[in-house]
């Protein structure tokens, strides 16, 4: 697990010491070696966190010839298969590192060796007879890549700060992540909150050669009519994929764990890792006295499978503001999912163990996990009321007494009630976002350029059904909130996070399923409770998902009160994009409890903490700047 930066250089001229200040800049993602590579066109360069082959490996890694090179962060699984039928075609290894093998992959296959990967990865390759710069991106979109355009030059890196490193590039905001950003919580690819710097999108590779930037995908999440199966087998399809992958997962030549929260997902993971390897290490965070706290349960599983079992109390005391202060520099682009937090002091605890640590992160997204889904569906019979008594229902529900609940009834129930109001599309990312459309038009000083509303159009035209949402959610919400947040925290730690629910074949086996063997009424993820059925102790199969965050509504009128005061006093900076009389607003009447907006005020104070610890420049209201032309935009 590594990072990686470069850039190349036909018209850029930068000076010889900018790629080792882009390396550093990410050195705590690979804190064990760092290497450079230079050539008169290009500069790569690598951060490494010895995972496999501890002796050998480092990289930037040569090819015999001299003629490619290779820098990569992440993970293939299926390395050694990959290594004996390179070795029969006549390849020789010099290490037993699975960034070798992926050289010679690529020498063998060229961009078609990125569809015979299992894993996560972010590459760069480039060969100097060709001048050709490839880069590519896992499946999913586990691992991060982003790339700009600076005339002829191509530059990238695995976080935004490697790219911030080049003072030729503008710090301007992008108006279209921003107008993601306040709706999703999480700007998604291939916006980044930065104007002319993207992400290279999930299954993607890119290839630069000599100033011609053209892109494909290699993969594409699947979306297909789902397939007639029936449960005993579905769930003997399950068994054998998910033993396959989580054993695949547990490569490594160091010591690793498994994140357990004590619910559905991650415990399935602590049953067949339990399977393939002895005396298991597992890590969790607790809430001691809160009502959303899981700590029972996750000493029941952990009791069950005789883990070494390591907790972390999270309350509100344990220096919170230290931490937070810490996001803007690891986030690289401000990122509004409160389980960051959680996340964040739940690495720390791992990295003082092990260095690999396995997660549950997709069987959501995959299986019909989300409240959001069931939501869907009950929204299709209130739409059935005439709109007035529906406005009159969600208008009563405002009177509800606040509570101080991480995500209470009546949260819950006036935010349903309100997205019932909205098209099916719009309501499904109004549930799991913030602002809704209203709302950010009194925030902001200019109607923001539409990209939020494109996406929840691809939504719509993909339809008003479970398998729509799911491969939404799959595309967006996963990669840029999910794995986003897990990638940055835990490499904050110098620690790396395997998800095995997200090997492409059980993302392909979920596509084909039924959605009654996801979703039934009430009852959800049933396929894998099923599976689970029997294994796990049944109070774990049984109860509600409890959300991974914090209770930020509380907080932020407690302990969190005076750096929320003090962020976002400076909204007064950004007048002419935001409307400083519209936050102050939103901010008393949380403050004051006449209504519950945590969720809205912590992702406006991520965002200015992000914007003033990078001095990112605010496009005047009057002036809507015209996006870039994207690199992606051949896609």
């Amino acid at each position: 697990m590594c990072g990686i930066a470069g850039f190349t250089k036909l018209r850029f001229s930068p000076g010889r010491d900018r790629i080792e200040s882009a390396v550093h800049t990410i050195i705590h993602r690979g804190p064990d070696q760092q290497g450079v590579f230079e050539s008169p066109t290009v500069s790569l360069g690598t951060t490494r966190l010895k995972i496999i082959d501890l002796d050998s490996g480092d990289q930037p890694i040569t090819s015999a010839d001299g003629r490619t090179v290779i820098v990569f962060n992440g993970e293939i699984y299926n390395h050694l298969e990959l290594r004996a039928e390179l070795e029969q075609r006549g390849h020789r290894f010099q290490s037993h590192t699975d960034t070798e093998t992926l050289l010679a992959a690529f020498l063998e296959w060229d961009t078609d060796c990125f569809r015979r990967l299992h894993g996560m990865f972010a590459v760069a390759l480039w060969n100097e007879a060709d001048k050709r710069l490839v880069l590519a991106r896992d499946r999913l979109g586990i691992k991060p890549l982003y790339i700009a355009q600076h005339g002829d030059d191509l530059l990238f890196g695995s976080e935004l700060k490697t790219i911030f490193v080049h003072p030729e590039i503008d710090r301007r905001l992008s108006l279209a992540g921003l107008d993601c950003y306040l709706s999703l919580n999480y700007v998604p690819a291939p916006y980044t909150m930065v104007e002319g710097i993207e992400k290279l999108r999930p299954g993607h590779w890119l290839e630069w050669r000599l100033g011609q930037v053209r892109s494909e995908a290699y993969w594409r999440l699947p979306f297909s009519t789902p397939r007639e199966c029936g449960i005993e087998d579905a769930k003997a399809e399950l068994d054998a994929l998910l033993r396959q992958s989580v054993r695949e997962h547990l490569l490594s030549d160091v010591p690793l764990g498994v994140w357990l929260s004590g619910g559905l997902d991650s415990s399935t993971i602590v049953h067949y890792a339990s399977a393939a390897t002895s005396r298991l290490k597992t890590f969790s965070i607790s809430f001691l006295g809160r009502t959303f706290d899981e700590t029972a349960y996750i000493r029941r599983v952990a009791e069950q499978y005789g883990t070494d079992h390591q907790e972390f109390d999270l309350h509100s005391e344990v220096g919170l503001l230290d931490a937070i202060e810490e996001f803007a520099y690891y986030f690289d682009e401000p990122h509004a999912d409160g389980g960051a937090l959680p996340v964040w002091f739940l690495s720390k605890l791992t990295k003082r163990h092990v260095t690999v640590a396995l997660s549950g992160e997709g069987a959501d997204e995959l299986f019909g996990g989300y409240l959001t889904y069931r939501a869907n569906s009950y929204a299709r019979w209130l739409r059935r009321l005439s709109p007035p008594l529906l406005r009159a229902s969600a208008s009563a529900a405002q009177a509800w007494p606040v509570s101080d609940e991480k995500i209470g009834f009546e949260y819950m129930l006036k935010r349903f009630l309100e997205g019932s109001l909205l098209p099916p599309a719009q309501a499904h990312v109004y549930w799991n976002g913030t602002f809704s459309e209203a709302q950010k038009r009194a925030l902001l000083a200019a109607p923001p350029p539409g990209a939020f509303s494109s996406m929840v159009g691809e939504l719509a035209r993909a339809g008003d059904d479970l398998p729509a949402y799911l491969w939404f959610d799959q595309k967006y919400y996963l990669p840029d909130d999910i794995l986003a947040k897990v990638d940055r925290m835990s490499m904050a730690h110098a620690i790396e996070v395997r998800p095995p629910f997200l090997d492409h074949r059980i993302v392909e086996f979920a596509a084909t399923l039924p959605a009654h063997l996801k979703i039934r009424g009430a009852r959800q993820k049933i396929l894998l409770k099923e599976l689970m059925q029997g294994k796990l102790p049944p109070a774990d199969l049984r109860r509600k998902k409890v959300g991974f965050d914090f209770p930020a509504h509380q907080w932020l009128r407690g302990p969190l009160r005076p750096l929320l005061v003090d962020t976002l006093s400076s909204a007064a900076e950004y007048a002419g994009l935001f409307r400083p009389a519209a936050i102050e607003a939103a901010m008393r009447q949380h403050l004051e409890r006449r209504a519950n907006l945590g969720y809205h005020l912590w992702g406006l104070m991520m965002l200015f903490m992000w914007m003033r610890r990078w001095r990112i420049q605010a496009a005047p209201a009057p002036e809507i700047l015209p996006s870039r032309a994207r690199i992606s935009s051949s896609i």
